[in-house]
C-alpha cells in the first residue's frame, strides 16, 4: 500500500466518524512496521471531552492486533487546510513511532502537508523520564 492508499484508507474510515456535536469528521490510517494498515475515526460523546480521536482509535486497533510500531500515518479531515494531530494524539503517536516517521495530513478537498513525528512533537516526553531518582 502506498502513501496515497494510506490517505485513501483514512478518507474511507472518516465517513464512519461519529461527530454529531462538532460535525467535524476525522479519519486516520496507520501502517504498522509489518505493513498492515489500521484505521480509526473520531467518536464524539455528549459528555465532552470523553470522545476518542481518530489517531487514538487507529493506534488502539494496531495494539489490539499485537503490533506496537508505527511506520507511517495519514490523517484527513473536511477542513480548508490540513489538520495537525492534537497534542494528546501527538504524544500517543510518539509512544509508538520513531521521530522520523512521516505523518501525512490531508483535507477532503485534496490539500496535503507532511511532517515527521519529531517536528510535530519536539522534546516529546518518553520513558527515559520515568527512570531516575525519587
Amino acid at each position: 500500500m502506498t502513501s496515497t492508499d494510506l490517505m485513501e484508507a483514512a478518507r474511507t474510515v472518516r465517513e464512519n466518524a461519529h461527530a454529531p456535536y462538532s460535525n467535524f469528521k476525522v479519519g486516520a490510517a496507520i501502517r504498522g512496521k509489518s505493513g498492515k494498515v489500521y484505521v480509526g475515526c473520531n467518536v464524539e460523546n455528549v459528555a465532552y471531552p470523553q470522545g476518542t480521536c481518530a489517531e487514538a482509535g487507529a493506534i488502539a486497533a494496531m495494539v489490539a492486533a499485537g503490533e506496537t510500531e508505527i511506520a507511517e500515518i495519514a490523517v484527513i479531515a473536511g477542513s480548508p487546510e490540513p489538520v495537525s494531530c492534537c497534542g494528546g494524539c501527538r504524544q500517543k503517536i510518539a509512544e509508538f513511532a520513531a521521530g522520523d516517521v512521516v505523518v501525512s495530513m490531508g483535507t477532503t478537498g485534496g490539500n496535503t502537508m507532511t511532517a515527521t513525528v519529531a517536528e510535530l512533537l519536539p522534546g516529546a516526553f518518553d520513558q527515559s523520564y520515568m527512570g531516575g531518582s525519587k
